[in-house]
């Protein structure tokens, strides 16, 4: 070897010499496992995938090609190479780090992004970079410029860093078709990816390239990782930190577990799943004094980029994060990964743990701290697949007509005009696009003409520019759906808080609510909804009170849950054959990355359970009163999709609707009376699979997740202005999807919706499976310790379990100074509108005597009017059914009622359950309400 690379590595003999020379002031002698497997292929120009472990130098393996191939070009005078990364926080650290080797080679870099100045955009147009950083949508922007444009026809490679993370977005598949475009102007040019971690790589490749040849080039992840699953065991230092930590002594046990593992360590990243999660965390640390910094995508840039800086230097000890850093943000070398919680799927632990051991050939070290049984198993299964490699497949966006539509403008912007066939055969090069046929291309091509985004020549069958064309196409650059982001502001100060998402505020926020951001608890004063601001007051006694929001679950794919099964299957056998617990724990921990004791945990559903167990091969139905639970191993969008199923079908049978609510183990429905063991059980068995999809686009109909869904693909394809939920009325979005429904923006906002949160193919397999008897079906009367064991998870981090004196107090007296409306359902002439505390222990109606009182929520004088009407439609009907069960309680139980059913959520059958219920004390009766009133706050979208 030659100018100072070590002997005997050839892959960078693969370089010309002015980068071999560049290495070697760099002091990189020796390639890493990507770079020795990669530079070669990359050097003779294929397109290829390099997938290794973050930390690894996959940049520099994409770049030093490119680099090479530039520094040797002598007639080129635009952009040569394109380096495109998901996140604009990339391309600071992108820059940072090619910045030198622009400089020794004597390449300009740049970078370009939706911050750019104007001054700096126009230099670039006049004097192109060699080698520009920017984001996909960036690159939508620049192929509608005349001077850039000219400057992109000298393009030669595309490195796309992260594409694992573009390939399962609207925003991949939209970028896909943005270098089809490019191809038409530059021909040809190298396409490289950069990933981390991928299920799929050769899929991945395909949607690289378009579905041409694409060379794959893998570093094993799993050998890198060193991953252990802990359930932390409580200790008498932790009953005296809950008190202090204004927690239970379990939250408490995690805090003081992970605040060790960071004292052992020198940096530490500390994942979680949710902002919420972060936020609540970060306020338990930050009494215990740990050196601890937030990053999450709701604080400002500012924010994040202060902590990041501050961890690159040394001066914090950790950085409490969400998936705002599972991607190549650089903050410097990271000796240990935490996950709290299940991590919920495989990449995403991969991707976490992998930012661990960033010097050469270290292994990555990670530990899983685990918060109850459901998530100790669960972590247990992804830690193995982790380590085994297999990741989860990356679930393409394959033919997203509101992407066809921003994409049929963006081609009408780059020529003005284009023959409609010509548009057609680009769009279908694009991998995600292949199967478009041209009746569905024609219906997109109508709309948009029809909303006068582009004007279509029926005649010359040509596609034009409009007036409309530019402005629609510059509101549209993202795929990203837009949504409002409100500033959270002190009232006190006026100082900003951090943001929060328009679909929080629309289906959360009201004045009085309770959340957490920057570590700290806030009460909503005021909702200004066109400055788009939320005003709050700091909450100086959080033991007081109960955030109200917990945010959506990552979904848990099938295979986790099914190992899940399997182990409950494996372990519970041999429990049940009479087995020592500790023995098969101890049999578990040798395959498993946890301890005894951490196995211990996670099995002691299985082993308080009697009967028949539910697993991966067998389902059990419970029953109990009017809750059903259906334990069944299959992970969210099989269970999310049986549901809904469920759901719709025994609604219509009992001609009421039925609640639903799941998680990757169970579906928990809660049903009319009239609706038996042997209903569900028919339906099951029943239910033909080759019916699914349409089941579940009638029961999609009624579901805000689809009309929400549906009003931003209307905005993308120019049929709405910028859709704002908030301000909208159900009437509203139901008038929207009547005038919708025939059209590709109603395609399309079903098949997003299935693609997001079903899984419709298998989970009609499911039931063949059923019916086939492949799976069985098992029944049992009663609720089990394993059909429970959901409830507890996903509780608030900052809620004790048994809620203190304190939260029972605030809870008391926020009811007693709720207000209710009492009426009189036995002459009905009488009705007033009264505080709780104002009421009398046994309610009488003071103009006939009455004690058939019946209380009601202070807004629904509706239900009073519908008593009062004799000729009722159904919906009064079910009105004055509520409300007479309602007065029954009232007149047996007093006041005692008219609190239960003042309480959020709670109607007469659960109060009557509250009442019912045998207590020792009135706290344990307010303890019950806000229980029910937790339950209601997490399950309420899955009503009506």
């Amino acid at each position: 070897m030659t100018d100072g690379v070590a002997r005997g590595d050839d892959a960078f003999t693969a370089l010309g010499p002015a980068v071999r020379s560049a290495l070697s002031e760099r002091g990189f002698t020796t390639p890493t496992d990507p770079q020795r497997k990669a530079i070669p292929t990359l050097a003779d120009g294929r397109d290829a995938l390099v997938v290794a472990p973050t930390g690894t130098g996959k940049t520099e393996t994409g770049m030093l090609p490119v680099f090479d191939a530039l520094a040797e070009s002598e007639d080129r005078f635009g952009i040569g190479a394109l380096y495109i990364t998901p996140l604009r926080a990339l391309n600071r650290d992108m820059r940072q780090r090619l910045d030198w080797w622009g400089e020794t080679l004597g390449l300009e870099v740049d970078v370009r992004h939706g911050d750019t100045t104007d001054y700096q955009r126009q230099k670039q147009a006049n004097d192109p970079p060699d080698v520009l950083v920017t984001t996909p949508e960036t690159l939508q922007a620049m192929l509608t410029g005349s001077k850039l444009r000219t400057a992109l026809e000298d393009i030669e490679h595309i490195v796309i860093d992260e594409v694992h993370e573009l390939a399962a977005a609207k925003r991949g598949a939209q970028l896909t078709i943005g270098l089809e475009r490019l191809r038409e102007l530059s021909g040809r040019f190298q396409r490289i990816g950069l990933s981390a971690t991928v299920g799929d790589p050769h899929e991945v490749g395909r949607f690289l390239t378009g579905g041409r040849t694409c060379a794959i080039v893998e570093v094993d992840i799993g050998s890198r990782l060193d991953i252990e699953v802990v359930r932390p065991q409580i200790t008498d230092r932790d009953e005296e930190l809950s008190s202090s930590l204004v927690t239970d002594a379990g939250t408490a046990s995690h805090v003081r577990f992970i605040a060790d593992l960071i004292d052992e360590n020198e940096s530490v990243l500390l994942f979680v799943n949710t902002r919420q999660t972060a936020e609540a965390l970060g306020s338990r640390f930050k009494e215990l004094g740990t050196d601890l910094g937030v990053h999450h995508g709701s604080l400002s840039k500012e924010a994040r980029i202060d902590v990041e800086d501050r961890f690159k230097a040394g001066d914090l000890d950790a950085l409490l994060c969400t998936s705002s850093m599972e991607l190549g943000i650089d903050v410097g070398h990271v000796d240990h990964v935490v996950q709290y919680g299940s991590p919920r799927q495989v990449s995403r632990l991969v991707q976490r743990v992998g930012r661990a051991g960033h010097r050469r050939d270290l292994v990555s070290s990670g530990t899983v701290v685990t918060t109850d049984t459901d998530d100790t198993l669960e972590a247990l299964a992804i830690a193995r697949q982790a380590e085994a490699g297999d990741v989860e497949p990356a679930e393409i966006h394959d033919g997203s007509l509101d992407t066809v539509a921003n994409q049929i403008a963006g081609l009408v912007m780059d020529a003005g005009e284009i023959r409609a066939m010509r548009a057609y055969e680009i769009l279908t090069r694009a991998y995600p696009f292949r199967d478009l046929d041209e009746a569905q291309f024609k219906q997109v091509v109508e709309e948009l003409a029809a909303n006068n985004v582009i004007w279509l020549d029926e005649d010359r069958d040509t596609l034009e520019k409009r007036r409309g064309t530019w402005q629609y196409f510059y509101q549209n650059l993202s795929m990203i759906p837009d949504e409002a982001t409100y500033d959270v502001e002190d009232v006190a100060s006026g100082q900003q808080v951090g943001t929060l998402d328009e679909k929080f505020v629309v289906n959360f926020a009201t004045p009085g609510e309770v959340f957490v951001q920057r570590g700290e608890m806030w009460r909503i004063t005021n909702i200004d909804e066109e400055e788009e601001v939320v005003t709050v007051s700091p909450i100086e006694d959080p033991a007081g009170e109960v955030p109200s929001w917990v945010g959506q679950e990552i979904p848990v794919p099938r295979a986790v849950a099914a190992e899940v099964g399997e182990l409950r299957r494996v372990a519970g056998r041999q429990l049940q054959d009479g087995a020592d617990t500790e023995a098969v724990a101890r049999d578990v921990a040798t395959r498993y990355a946890a301890g005894p004791e951490t196995v211990v945990d996670g099995l002691s559903q299985v082993e308080e359970h009697e009967g028949p167990i539910p697993d991966d091969t067998t389902i059990l139905v419970e029953f109990h009163g009017r809750e059903v639970i259906v334990n069944a191993c299959y992970g969210h969008k099989i269970n999310e999709t049986l549901g809904r199923v469920l759901s719709a079908l025994l609604g219509q049978r009992a001609g009421s609707s039925v609640a639903m609510d799941v998680d990757p183990y169970r579906i928990t429905l809660e049903v009319p009376r009239r609706i038996t063991a042997g209903d569900v059980i028919e339906v099951i068995e029943d239910t033909d699979p080759d019916h699914l999809p349409a089941l579940i686009e009638l029961s999609l109909k009624n579901a805000d997740a689809l009309k929400f869904k549906l009003a931003q693909v209307a905005t993308k394809f120019g049929s709405l202005k910028r859709w704002r939920g908030r301000g909208s009325t159900d009437f509203g979005r139901d008038r929207l999807l009547a005038a919708l429904e025939d059209t590709p923006m109603y395609d399309e906002a079903l098949r997003e919706v299935r693609h997001e949160d079903l899984a419709i193919e298998a989970t009609a397999d499911l039931l063949r499976d059923i019916q086939n008897g492949d799976v069985a079906l098992e029944t049992v009367g009663e609720h089990t310790p394993i059909g429970t064991g959901g409830s507890s998870s996903g509780r608030e981090l900052l809620s004790p379990e048994n809620a203190d004196a304190s939260v029972i107090k605030t809870v008391k007296e926020r009811i007693q100074s709720d207000r209710v409306i009492l009426a009189c359902l036995h002459c009905k002439k009488w009705d007033r509108k009264q505080q709780v505390k104002r009421v009398r222990d046994q309610p009488s109606c003071p103009q006939c005597g009455s004690t058939r009182i019946a209380a009601l929520n202070p807004w629904a004088e509706e239900v009073v009017s519908a008593v009062r009407t004799d000729d009722k439609d159904e919906e009064q009907e079910k009105m004055t059914e509520r409300a007479y069960r309602s007065a029954s309680l009232v007149q047996s139980h007093g006041k005692q009622a008219v609190v239960a059913l003042a309480a959020r959520g709670v109607g007469p059958h659960n109060a009557a359950r509250i009442i019912n219920r045998l207590r020792e004390d009135e706290d344990e009766f307010y303890r019950d309400i806000l229980r029910q009133e937790r339950e209601y706050a997490r399950t309420q979208s899955f009503w009506g």
